[in-house]
């Protein structure tokens, strides 16, 4: 997996993001145990206290679950992320939207673009 930050926003929000990315696409299967915080921080590259951070922020959203024996797993709750995926996806539409609007397109075509796009 890809870890890239860039350094305008802190690097736990960048961390929590990517996480949240990875459960809500399936990379981290429901229900599934995660790597240690500080494998997790090793791959990333980061400092594990950071990383605790940003669990712990996935934690408090429900998304991940502690055992206290065996470790991180990510919920078992499939409406939950199915919820942060909804939830993405409207971002990533209004982002979508924003920027067409700002080179000059009307949201009617803004949609039209991506009705005319090829899926991949």
């Amino acid at each position: 997996m890809r870890w890239e930050f860039d350094n305008d926003r802190p690097i736990y929000i960048q961390l929590v993001e990517k996480l949240k990315l990875f459960i809500i696409s399936g990379q981290y299967e429901p229900g599934s145990r995660m790597l240690s915080v500080r494998d997790l921080a090793l791959e990333a590259k980061v400092n594990p206290n950071t990383m605790q951070k940003a669990l712990g922020e996935l934690e408090n959203l429900g998304l991940i679950y502690t055992k206290r024996t065996s470790g991180k797993y990510v919920t078992e709750d499939k409406k939950l992320i199915s919820k942060f995926k909804d939830e993405m996806a409207l971002e990533k539409v209004h982002a979508y939207l924003n920027d067409m609007k700002s080179i000059g397109f009307s949201k009617k075509e803004a949609m039209d673009y991506l009705k005319m796009s090829k899926e991949e």
